[in-house]
């Protein structure tokens, strides 16, 4: 018989399996795991840590939950100065600087070039003493920065312990790495959504926002931040000789850093010329913002001979773009109603271009956010459109104003329904409740019908608009009132389509209950926060009549979103909404299964992934046939994959699945494992 490992020695392996698959996950995106395995190790390493608080160490995956909150932080002296770049704004700027490190050194020498993306974001010095993370600074003045290791260690891509992902290379007895911390596009829209579905701050852009991000002097409120770290030069190295940017470039990633894939070396100036004058069209299409390139001199020997000049380096230039902030005057401000019923102030602008894009409206965000900048009608302001991003007016120019701008005040009525609007206490946005206002309805039944809401197959935007429009849709309630002779000689509805419609509208009635009360569009109420209170309450029924304390204990759920969601029932209009949909038969309760009498299900233990298009089905239906089937669905393929669901256009999870031996099946084949479960040799 085996003898049972110590609990350090349990530990120790318990660390190193979690950075790994933290590695697999966050900077790989390609997780071997489900996230309930990585998450049941976590909880044993907790468990272990608890009992041997001497096996705590600074590098475990238990610290990435933030510490305890600072008053402030300690001051750190770099290694080196964390010098700034110099600019260069075309082709020919660039090639002086070039003429310029030339003259630098002996005649004849031939530079080649590492060209980067440069990143919006905040630039920290990461230090690492036997392989473990061991302190993090900002940039501070380039020479003294603030001690944020606390907060860096929350950023799930940055490695506690290297090498990361089980990794080969063995790691310098010291190193001292420079990165950029910083926030994806996305990942900042979502953020800021949920903000304002909560009533609160939103923030202007991606790098401040993960500027103060990292400086929170409360480590858990920077673990709730979706913050990221690209690494991107080695600062000291003990024990390992690099001849090369691109030589640091690749140690860093065997070491298990995130590098940016952007990079490339160059031979030539002529080519980083050429990859200067492709990157505007290329940034746009990536997932983070950047203002520009920063080119680099490759051989370090090289590198130190030319040294720096003032607080810039001679052998780095940043090559910078276009500016996409002008300033233009606001002609006044407009207020739209969001399907939430939250009141948006909008700009309208005297037009303007912007990176080759007339910009006639820019977001305003919220009556606060005009207050606190006091920008006024009339006012000459700056706009800014970064890449794919909504324009947005960041400041006025008080400079230029003549005296006769105006205060912006937000009405006191909805300007599409006349209801009194309203502020809760401790929230930033103002909303209107009536959820018939017609402003907020077509966007309602949009996203009432949409597939992470009710899914209702061949009912989008269009739809919507038609029926609204010819009044057979009041509230979203009603669209479970419409019959087949509703649409009887409407443009483009033939009886099919007719019949195909009407079916997908009566199937939908028997949902699970949590996307009945997403699509119901209650502020703060995503799919997680409803299957949370499906799953506590049972019922819609029962969460009409609940108090706020009756919310106290569910985990994901804090006062303010339980206040929200009892001022949605609290309204005599969302009650009747409620009632219609009960009257038409949706269902608002889930099931009980009496304890002990649920047997097996024909999926258990198996996990899936879906790609491509289905013949019949959308992929979140999919998904919901295999959850039920005691299945779980996964996003990326791996080892651990039971199975590929494939449709048309499978792509790259496709060519993965054949290369690890994934069995790879259809609609059909799912359906048939649905109804017979897999094979006994599965």
């Amino acid at each position: 018989m085996r003898p049972t490992a110590s609990p350090a020695a349990r530990a120790a392996k318990l660390r190193a399996v979690l950075h790994h698959h933290n590695y697999r996950y966050h900077v790989l995106d390609d997780p071997e795991i489900t996230d309930a395995e990585f998450d049941a190790l976590l909880r044993e390493l907790k468990d272990l840590e608890a009992e041997h608080p001497d096996l705590r160490t600074p590098d475990s995956p238990t610290q990435r939950v933030g510490g305890t909150a600072q008053e402030r932080f300690a001051k750190v002296g770099h290694p080196v100065p964390m010098l700034s770049l110099g600019n260069v704004f075309d082709e020919e700027e660039l090639r002086a600087w070039h003429e310029r490190a030339l003259r630098l050194l002996p005649q004849g020498t031939e530079l080649s070039f590492v060209v980067e993306p440069k990143i919006d974001g905040l630039s920290v010095l990461l230090h690492y003493e036997g392989g473990s993370f061991a302190l993090g600074a900002t940039r501070g003045d380039g020479e003294v920065g603030e001690d944020v290791t606390a907060n860096l260690r929350t950023v799930q891509t940055l490695p506690l312990a290297i090498p990361a992902g089980g990794g080969r290379t063995k790691a310098p007895r010291r190193l001292v790495v420079r990165g950029e911390v910083y926030m994806e596009r996305d990942a900042f829209t979502r953020f800021n959504e949920e903000q304002l579905a909560r009533g609160e701050k939103v923030y202007a852009n991606p790098r401040n926002f993960a500027a103060g991000s990292l400086r929170q002097l409360d480590p858990a409120v920077t673990a709730t931040r979706p913050l990221r770290l690209w690494a991107y030069q080695v600062v000291v190295v003990d024990g390992a000789e690099l001849d090369s940017q691109w030589d640091a470039l690749d140690l860093l990633r065997r070491l298990g850093f995130p590098v940016a894939g952007e990079c490339a070396r160059l031979a030539t100036l002529d080519e980083v010329a050429a990859f200067c004058a492709a990157w505007p069209e290329r940034r746009e299409t990536l997932p983070y913002e950047t203002d520009g390139l920063v080119v680099k001199v490759d051989q370090r020997a090289y590198q130190e001979r030319l040294g720096a000049v003032g607080n810039a380096p001679r052998w780095a230039v940043a090559y910078k773009y276009p500016s996409t902030e002008v300033v233009t005057k606001l002609n006044a401000i407009g207020v739209n109603v969001g399907r939430t019923g939250v009141l948006m102030p909008y700009a309208e602008l005297e037009p303007a271009q912007i990176g080759g894009v007339v910009v006639r409206n820019a977001t305003l965000h919220n009556a606060d956010y005009i207050r606190e900048r006091d920008i006024r009608i009339g006012d000459s302001v700056v706009v800014k459109r970064a890449g794919e991003v909504i324009p947005q007016v960041l400041r006025p120019v008080p400079e230029l104003r003549t005296g006769d701008e105006q205060v912006f005040e937000l009405p006191a009525n909805c300007p599409a329904c006349g209801e009194k609007v309203v502020r809760l206490e401790d929230e930033v946005a103002t909303y209107c409740v009536n959820s018939a206002c017609p402003a907020q309805l077509v966007r309602s039944v949009e996203y009432f019908v949409s597939r992470g809401a009710m899914d209702i197959d061949g009912f989008g935007i269009r739809q919507a608009e038609q029926f609204v429009e010819r009044g057979l849709i009041k509230d979203v309630a009603d669209i479970f009132s419409i019959a087949a002779a509703d649409l009887d000689g409407m443009p483009g509805y033939q009886q099919k389509r007719i019949d195909k419609l009407v079916a997908a509208i009566s199937a939908a009635k028997d949902r699970p209950v949590w996307r009945v009360l997403t699509a119901l569009g209650i502020r703060g109420v995503g799919e997680v926060v409803a299957q949370s209170l499906v799953a506590h309450f049972g019922s819609i029924d029962a969460l009409e009549r609940a108090v706020p304390e009756d919310f106290t204990g569910i985990t994901g759920i804090g006062p303010i979103l339980a206040g929200s969601v009892v001022e949605w029932f609290s309204h005599p209009r969302n009650r009747r909404i409620v009632e219609k949909l009960r009257v038409a038969a949706v269902r608002m309760a889930e099931e009980q299964v009496p304890e002990g009498t649920a047997g097996p299900k024909p999926l258990d233990g198996l996990a899936f992934v879906i790609t491509g298009t289905l013949p019949t089905c959308s992929r979140e239906q999919a998904a919901e046939m295999i959850r039920g089937a005691g299945g779980k669905v996964t996003g990326a393929v791996s080892a651990k994959t039971s199975y590929l669901v494939a449709g048309e256009a499978g792509g790259g999870k496709l060519d993965k699945a054949r290369k690890l031996s994934v069995p790879v099946i259809d609609e059909a084949g799912l359906l048939e494992l649905i109804a017979a479960g897999p094979p006994r040799s599965a």
